[in-house]
């Protein structure tokens, strides 16, 4: 079968996209915090941000930790840079930092909802140490914001 969107080498190296636990339950879960946004609606913005202004997007959520890093070290030879929303992941765990660390690759982390608003665990992000770009408080806005950062920053960087 053929590919519709040519070989492998045509296309564009896409940006991982990668969501953490309880992302998939946005739209239910805290709505007055997170928005009634659901993840396949984040998902679809994603897609057209990125057919509009940048790579494609490579969108995933896990709600298990080795999954994330897993998806992060695949990144660095299957991406060109990750947008990362690690969600309390980010707030308790070195792992979801150190992965990114190591890829080699711009990192944009966003966060839906302003973390310092909220209460004061949530005031430090592991991740945002080793991102080049955070996005907080924006909504879901926010991922729309960043398929095309990784692209830009990866412009700058080699």
């Amino acid at each position: 079968m053929t590919d519709p969107s040519g070989s492998a080498q045509d296309r564009p190296v896409p940006v991982l996209v990668l969501n953490g636990p309880d992302l998939d339950l946005l739209g239910v879960r805290e709505p007055e915090v997170y928005g009634e946004e659901t993840l396949a609606g984040i998902e679809a913005l994603c897609h057209a941000t990125a057919a509009e202004h940048g790579p494609r997007a490579d969108f995933r959520q896990s709600n298990h930790e080795g999954v994330l890093t897993d998806a992060v070290q695949e990144a660095r030879t299957a991406h060109r840079g990750i947008l990362i929303n690690p969600a309390g992941y980010g707030h308790t765990s070195v792992a979801p930092r150190d992965a990114p660390a190591a890829a080699d690759l711009p990192v944009v982390e966003v966060r839906l909802s302003n973390i310092h608003a909220r209460e004061p665990f949530r005031h430090f992000s592991y991740v945002s140490a080793v991102a080049a770009t955070v996005i907080r408080g924006a909504g879901a806005h926010g991922h729309a914001l960043g398929p095309a950062r990784p692209t830009r920053l990866t412009a700058v960087a080699r």
